[in-house]
């Protein structure tokens, strides 16, 4: 992978991470409202696609879904399996190629 690739992909994740952080604040700030809500699916898609550092941040910070286990447990499960599958790509293609 070229340098291109991996700013890419950083940028990617940064996106995918900061969605999710800030669903999980979203769906806090709706839940003490009393309004709308967001869905739990909407709140996992983010973390499946790459943002699953920004959403075990956001749950924790925003002290949100920590009561479900497949919150408290899926998220770092995602978050183990994306660190292993970026630390694959870098043995695989290394840090510029």
């Amino acid at each position: 992978m070229g340098a291109w690739l991996w700013r890419m992909l950083g940028l990617y994740l940064l996106a995918a991470d900061c969605a999710a952080f800030a669903l999980m604040g979203i769906d806090k700030d709706r839940a003490r409202r009393g309004a709308w809500r967001i869905s739990e699916r909407a709140l996992f898609l983010p973390a499946l696609l790459g943002g699953a550092l920004g959403g075990t941040l956001g749950m924790h910070v925003f002290r949100h879904k920590t009561r479900h286990w497949y919150f408290r447990y899926g998220f770092p499960l995602l978050l183990a399996l994306q660190l292993a599958g970026l630390g694959w790509l870098w043995l695989r293609w290394g840090p510029m190629g």
